[in-house]
């Protein structure tokens, strides 16, 4: 298995998502480890279950 393009960096208070192609952050801060958001960034990239992960994601920050 090659070198995955997204992975969750540990910071100051929860999570970030690190994007090792263009090395930058990519989304919001996350309280919890994505996981499920990773492998699917990672694997098929599917915009309908990207956007049901991501609202998921949000509405635990709040």
């Amino acid at each position: 298995m090659g070198r995955r393009r997204y992975v969750a960096r540990g910071v100051p208070g929860g999570y970030r998502i690190w994007d090792n192609t263009v090395r930058r952050w990519w989304g919001d801060h996350y309280e919890f480890c994505p996981d499920d958001l990773l492998s699917e960034l990672n694997g098929e990239a599917n915009p309908e279950k990207l956007t049901a992960l991501l609202k998921r994601y949000r509405a635990l920050k709040r």
